[in-house]
């Protein structure tokens, strides 16, 4: 059903919580969509659901979904990669001041950030700025008042992460924009420790939910809550907080060890004023509608009018540095990048190593059978994904991808 005032669709049954998407012209998974609707009918969500056009089935929430809730928290809606999100910074350099060969680019931004999941994409030897990072935050700290709370929560990953990149769909790129100037793009999270934190509030949500008398019906027990007023509320909070610090940090650590690279092999450049740095997995508490609500974006950035964000397209395909609108029809929020048309598995099926390197010719990355669930078929096309949310944002800056970098 359509709408005069705005391009989202509603897609909801009459009698439940609306929940309204920006989905023309993209597909909808029938598995996703039966998501939202389990999630829209929790009592406490409201007033309705906003749906984004990157919009696919997740584990415990939908991807591309904005969650407001009253007076209550989902910590399987956040996730376990808390915090994640992209950072992005224009420099002087112009794509006449690279190398003919950007290999040897790619190797120095993998030699100064470990990539990868496990111990292989941690640091060996922890570099000094990373501590200096960490202290200045008070990250190290908040921690370990955490932990005093929940000591299955392991500190041993803080360090030896933070300013590493991770695997899956995080990356590190260098693109040029519609005037060939340089920027550095990077996507990543809190990794390790984010992971747990994210892992233990999820499961202590479960054991919470099998004792509440209060008769509220969860379809799903990846949709367990905790109530405010709640100790286990406040725990979260203070700990999916850490987090997501955690995770900007992590991005600005990256950063710097990005552009160190890039001036060992570049010529002299300066960084220019636009940079952004914003988190697409998170929850925090926002004004809306005459109410305070906690909203969750899990897989959804932040859109306020002039607010600068980042929609990243897949490996080999067009990225965006937008300027939110405002839009309060979905609680000032964009995508967070193309969106899964392909599960892991069916990218790895269907997708042939010949069609990967095809895909990514123009760009200099990984060609490999590894990085095949990251190939541009398994996302649905950038171009499409930008006309449905016309009304959400305005495009600044178009990037085209020459490096990426892939854990």
């Amino acid at each position: 059903m359509n709408t005069e005032s705005s391009t989202f669709e509603l897609l909801h049954a009459e009698g439940e919580t609306p929940i309204k998407g920006w989905v023309r012209g993209v597909p909808l998974e029938s598995q996703a969509h039966a998501q939202l609707r389990n999630i829209a009918a929790l009592p406490f969500v409201g007033p309705w659901v906003a749906v984004m056009p990157d919009v696919h089935l997740g584990k415990g929430a939908t991807v591309g979904s904005v969650v407001p809730t009253r007076g209550a928290i989902i910590p399987a809606a956040v996730g376990v990669d808390i915090g994640c999100g992209m950072a992005a910074v224009r420099t002087t350099l112009r794509a006449n001041d690279l190398p003919d060969s950007l290999a040897g680019l790619r190797d120095a931004i993998e030699r100064a950030v470990p990539v990868g999941n496990g111990p292989h994409g941690e640091h060996r030897h922890v570099p000094d700025g990373i501590a200096t990072r960490l202290a200045d935050a008070g990250l190290e700290q908040r921690l370990s008042g955490i932990r005093s709370k929940h000591p299955k929560i392991r500190p041993d990953k803080v360090d030896r992460q933070a300013g590493t990149l991770g695997g899956g769909n995080h990356f590190i790129e260098l693109c040029l924009d519609e005037d060939d100037r340089v920027w550095v793009m990077l996507h990543s999270g809190s990794r390790g420790t984010g992971n747990l934190i994210g892992t233990y509030f999820i499961e202590r949500a479960r054991r919470e939910l099998e004792k509440r008398v209060l008769g509220f019906h969860v379809p799903d027990k990846d949709l367990a809550f905790f109530l405010e007023g709640e100790q286990l509320f406040d725990d979260y909070v203070e700990a999916v907080s850490w987090a997501q610090d955690y995770a900007r940090t992590n991005r600005e650590a990256m950063l710097a060890r990005v552009l160190h690279a890039l001036r060992q092999k570049l010529p002299k450049f300066q960084l220019e004023k636009e940079a952004v740095n914003c988190h697409h997995n998170y929850v925090d508490r926002e004004d809306h509608h005459g109410e305070s609500l906690l909203v969750t974006r899990k897989g959804a950035v932040s859109a306020r009018a002039g607010e600068l964000g980042i929609i990243p397209g897949s490996m080999g395909t067009r990225s965006y540095i937008v300027r939110g609108l405002g839009n309060a029809d979905s609680f000032h929020s964009c995508s967070h990048g193309a969106g899964r048309v392909m599960s892991r598995t069916q990218a790895r099926n269907s997708i042939t190593l010949k069609q990967h390197r095809e895909a990514t010719a123009h760009v200099e990355c990984r060609k490999d059978a590894g990085v095949i669930d990251e190939s541009p078929a398994a996302y649905k096309p950038i171009e499409a994904v930008m006309a449905a949310q016309q009304d959400l944002v305005e495009i600044v800056h178009t990037l085209r991808q020459v490096v990426c970098v892939k854990g």
